[in-house]
């Protein structure tokens, strides 16, 4: 499964995965008020071989899939500073 990555220009560590680039159709538009601008990161294959540093591979598919859309939050240690 292909994806797009964006990083949030509003919350620091938050990104936002859908299945094409500029694809925001699937996207609750108040998840794309609270991000901000958009700023794309990178495209990737999502398989099940791939391991990603933050998020589950696994999860991500099954959201895009289900909801078009995956939320990446920070990790809660950086979020209580």
């Amino acid at each position: 499964m292909q994806c797009v990555v964006y990083k949030s220009s509003r919350k620091a560590d938050t990104y936002l995965y859908v299945e094409r680039e500029n694809d925001f159709s699937r996207v609750p538009d108040s998840l794309l008020k609270l991000m901000g601008e958009p700023e794309m990161v990178m495209s990737l294959e999502l398989t099940p071989e791939r391991v990603l540093a933050r998020a589950d591979a696994d999860e991500v598919r099954a959201q895009l899939r289900d909801l078009g859309y995956y939320l990446q939050l920070p990790p809660k240690a950086y979020q209580s500073e």
